[in-house]
């Protein structure tokens, strides 16, 4: 627990709890017994840079106090606090982390690269996942995320075949066959617990059907759009609206939309019965970065060198959608890339993996068994 009072910082941390103590046989909860070696509180100070206090101390503090609700109620006790006054603390919290420094940036680029690694551990076992199910591609990236950082970020999506149209598919326990998509939303969280998000919609026989290709070329001119737009001083919203104009547009190409006017007015919105969700979100320690910021500094607010955000766009045609041409029923596609808005043109972290629909099945040749 970390207090921060009079411009001062102190981590509260469990002390060592070796065989020198009882609590090394009787306390299930930090008893190295129990739990393994835990850091000394002066290799703790040593590594961070803050004073270090046992964490049994801290009941020795109270009075007035502002603490980020949720985590501790023990702490959340210890002192007089304001519910509104909890609330500004969380907030500033989440504001200060809207821009990354250049170590957060190298952070989130060595859990992309890790990610990447991963995407390509999938693709050559793609034959066990076909005589198994989604779960082998599941475990197939968390073995990679184990080896190479401390997780994965959040549950791997990894959705092949009409599941790609479930949003946040995590049962992956159906089947990988040849001819349809898998959409795989997977990320590594890195050794500093810093989350890459990427996207892939891969063909699982390593070729596209020319419908299937339709349908990702659209989402891939969409993604360009966003990406494009994601440009210091443009409104966050930005990348979302370029990219929905491309798709409410390519959607009348599909056949799906009759007016791609009329489906972006405000008070209509139809195409987004086939796109479902917001194209950006920020990305950093959490997979959805600076949730508690003010809606004006981030959802309605500009786009600031250091900000890092997701830009995936995505089609999803139901399975059972009686309004969309009967050969598109069941084809889900996303991309997703990890964007880095810098005072010029926007950086790719994750542009080690293939997004176009050719490079896809290059990509994809090079490491099918």
């Amino acid at each position: 627990m970390l207090v921060v009072y009079n411009g001062k910082s102190v981590l509260y941390q469990a002390p060592v709890m070796d065989r020198s103590t009882p609590a090394f046989f009787t306390d299930r909860v930090y008893g190295e017994l129990w739990v393994g070696p835990r850091p000394s509180l002066e290799w703790t100070q040593a590594l961070l840079g803050v004073e270090t206090r046992p964490l049994e101390e801290l009941d020795k503090l109270s009075g007035k106090a502002r603490v980020v609700r949720g985590h501790d109620p023990r702490v959340e006790g210890l002192f007089e606090t304001d519910e509104e006054a909890d609330a500004e603390l969380t907030q500033f919290l989440s504001e200060l982390r809207l821009v990354k420094d250049e170590h957060e940036v190298a952070q989130l680029q060595d859990a992309v690269d890790a990610t990447v690694k991963g995407f390509e551990d999938v693709v050559r076992q793609l034959d066990r996942a076909k005589e198994t199910s989604e779960r082998w591609v599941e475990g197939v990236f968390g073995l990679r995320a184990r080896v190479e950082g401390n997780d994965v970020g959040y549950g791997s999506i990894c959705a092949a075949g009409a599941h790609a149209c479930t949003l946040h598919w995590t049962d992956n326990d159906g089947p990988v066959r040849d001819g349809d998509l898998a959409l795989l939303d997977m990320g590594v969280e890195n050794h500093e617990l810093y989350t890459a998000d990427v996207t892939r919609t891969l063909p699982i026989s390593g070729t596209f059907s020319p419908r299937q290709r339709q349908v990702y070329d659209l989402v891939f001119q969409a993604q360009e759009a966003g990406i494009a737009a994601c440009r210091a001083g443009a409104d966050f919203l930005d990348p979302h609206r370029a990219a929905m104009q491309v798709l409410a547009h390519g959607l009348v190409e599909l056949g799906v939309l009759e007016d791609a006017e009329a489906a972006l007015a405000e008070d209509q919105q139809l195409y987004r019965r086939y796109t479902l969700h917001g194209v950006s979100h920020m990305l950093g320690n959490d997979v959805h970065d600076c949730a508690h910021a003010r809606s004006e500094v981030y959802r309605k607010g500009p786009l600031q060198p250091g900000y890092v955000l997701t830009v995936e766009p995505g089609l999803y045609f139901q399975p059972d959608d009686l309004t969309v041409p009967e050969d598109l029923r069941g084809i889900g596609v996303r991309i997703e890339d990890d964007i880095v808005v810098t005072d010029g043109d926007p950086i790719n972290l994750s542009a080690a993996l293939p997004r176009d629909a050719d490079g896809v099945e290059a990509w994809m040749a090079g490491l099918l068994p």
